[in-house]
């Protein structure tokens, strides 16, 4: 079963509408941008730069189990790709790798789908310390919400992030998404339970898509 809400269990439904899916190319300031599923073949450029970028990502991310080296190491990305496959193909997540010129640049992950009459999730993203400021995590933030409100059947996409960071709110905003209210407390984040604001954004409120506002306002190109 899934999450009760208002005294209500929404199911899980068995099937994974949206995914796999291959999405892009957009052409962005860093270079040419894609979306694709992960792979398992990922865990070599993927531990390298969650290693390497451990400041910049380590002050946003929920904190996990044991050190940051064990749990970004090479040898923990296999057992990290099968349970999102798995959940994947159950229909209860989305989980792409972000590319950049055909490299591996980050990653951005649809979670908790609930369907049924809710037909909601939640997105959530990172990208390497090398290109972000390139319009990468916007053109990806647009790219998987356009296509899980046009493939997946979804209705609704949050996002939390913690009032500090700047950057990822800025690519909230620039996107679309629009703030709710504030999560006090919500995530335990760095050592800490931290304020999270709540963005989200519904498929009425997208138009002919985020992709196309991006192309409109001439911050990314179509290739």
């Amino acid at each position: 079963m899934g999450a009760p809400i208002s005294g209500v269990a929404y199911p899980i439904e068995s099937r994974h509408p949206g995914w796999p899916a291959k999405l892009g190319p957009l052409r962005v300031p860093a270079g040419v941008l894609a979306v694709r599923p992960v792979r398992l073949r990922d865990a070599g450029d993927w531990s390298r730069i969650r290693l390497r970028d451990r400041e910049h990502l380590e002050t946003w991310e929920p904190t996990g189990v044991g050190p940051w080296p064990d749990r970004n190491a090479f040898w923990s990305w296999p057992s990290q790709w099968a349970a999102l496959r798995g959940l994947a193909r159950r229909g209860q997540c989305l989980p792409f790798t972000i590319t950049v010129d055909g490299r591996f640049a980050g990653q951005i992950t649809v979670g908790n789908v609930i369907r049924a009459s809710l037909r909601s999730a939640w997105i959530g993203y990172w990208v390497s310390s090398d290109i972000v400021r390139g319009g990468v995590a916007t053109g990806a933030v647009a790219l998987v919400t356009d296509h899980v409100f046009d493939y997946g059947g979804l209705h609704r996409l949050e996002a939390t992030v913690r009032p500090e960071n700047t950057p990822s709110l800025r690519v909230l905003t620039k996107v679309g998404y629009r703030q709710e209210g504030l999560f006090e407390r919500y995530l335990d984040v760095a050592g800490g339970w931290r304020d999270h604001f709540c963005y989200a954004i519904t498929k009425e409120e997208t138009g002919h898509g985020l992709v196309s506002r991006l192309v409109a306002k001439g911050l990314a190109e179509r290739v």
